[in-house]
């Protein structure tokens, strides 16, 4: 049953920077509270409760879980602990929105879909670049047909990050390396346009703990559309993006997985810019954090268990994606692969 005026409770998993952000971003959503925050340290979640005036905090993962009190948990971890995070959320009976990259594999993120499609609960990838007004105004403009048919996409995501060897971006333990953190975006945008591809190759510069700190890819779908793709740490790359078809291309020409404009070409035609100014009210993060909770939001109070927006089967389409390129570049997660 449909409850438009329904408060939305939602619970935060975690206590790093991108959980500050997004509770930050929460305030700024009608019809929603922060009841709840849970780390694996009460002390952490408690200073984090008392900066955001949140009114529980726990010690552990599972208390939060328990606590009927929250109709959503906003899972925060690292992606080497979704998992088991939003799958202790699940067995609870909570919905979860689930940071990216969904999981470190395909099998987890089949396991993570499996268990929410068994309770009949939300679950959703928190992949705000599908959420984005101004990305769903491109999808809708490609879709028709304002450029003709897709012939390539490239989009590439890069920055220079100085990470010791204990870092969890250079540790294979904890999913370390530049595609799961940064070339899940550059997968996702290239497979919202043309769904999962045909054709996966890819190569990559490995650390000395054998995670990637830059790799490149490339895709191929049978209709001869192709998308290159890169990400890396090493180097700050402005993260632009372009989809060229038959009749004109479109460029972003920064930040592309959170963009705040884009440019269109067509074939005889003036070039023109569209942008959403709205984007960036709240700080380009957090503004875009801002639709993804509305999302979630409007799916809870409609009584959905997933997104058509962010929806499952697309997760699990990058997912496999993912595994084919760390397949291809020789990156292996112990203990998980």
């Amino acid at each position: 049953m449909s409850d438009v005026n329904r408060t939305i409770r939602w619970g935060v998993l975690a206590t790093g920077g991108i959980a500050a952000t997004f509770t930050e971003a929460l305030a700024t959503v009608p019809g929603t509270e922060v009841v709840a925050v849970g780390s694996r340290s009460l002390d952490s979640a408690k200073a984090f409760a008392g900066r955001y005036g949140i009114p529980r905090a726990y010690g552990s993962w599972a208390e939060l879980a328990a606590d009927d009190g929250v109709d959503v948990v906003y899972v925060a971890t690292p992606h080497s602990a979704h998992r088991e995070a939003a799958g202790l959320c699940l067995e609870a009976g909570r919905a979860v929105l689930c940071e990216k990259a969904f999981t470190l594999n395909s099998r987890e993120a089949h396991e993570l879909v499996g268990l929410a499609r068994e309770r009949g609960l939300f679950l959703m990838e928190a992949m705000w670049t599908y959420c984005n007004p101004l990305v769903r105004h491109l999808v809708a403009l490609v879709a028709d047909g304002i450029i003709g048919d897709i012939r390539t996409v490239s989009a590439d995501f890069g920055f220079a990050g100085d990470f010791a060897p204990t870092h969890r971006m250079r540790d294979p333990g904890q999913g370390g390396g530049a595609l799961l953190d940064l070339g899940v975006y550059p997968v996702s945008f290239a497979q919202l346009l043309l769904g999962e591809p045909d054709s996966v190759d890819a190569w990559a510069h490995l650390t000395p703990e054998r995670v990637d700190d830059t790799t490149g890819v490339l895709l191929g779908w049978n209709s001869g559309a192709l998308a290159t793709l890169t990400c890396t740490f090493a180097a700050d790359t402005g993260a632009p993006a372009a989809i060229s078809g038959t009749r004109g291309r479109i460029e972003l020409p920064e930040g592309f997985f959170n963009p705040g404009k884009f440019v269109v070409h067509r074939q005889g035609e003036t070039p023109h810019t569209v942008e959403f100014a709205d984007v960036t009210d709240d700080g380009l993060i957090r503004g875009t954090m801002r639709y993804e909770a509305i999302e979630v939001n409007r799916c809870l109070r409609e009584g959905l268990t997933q997104s058509p927006l962010v929806p499952l089967e697309g997760s699990l389409s990058v997912m496999r994606t993912l595994d084919a390129i760390r397949g291809r570049i020789g990156v292996r997660y112990p203990g998980v692969d």
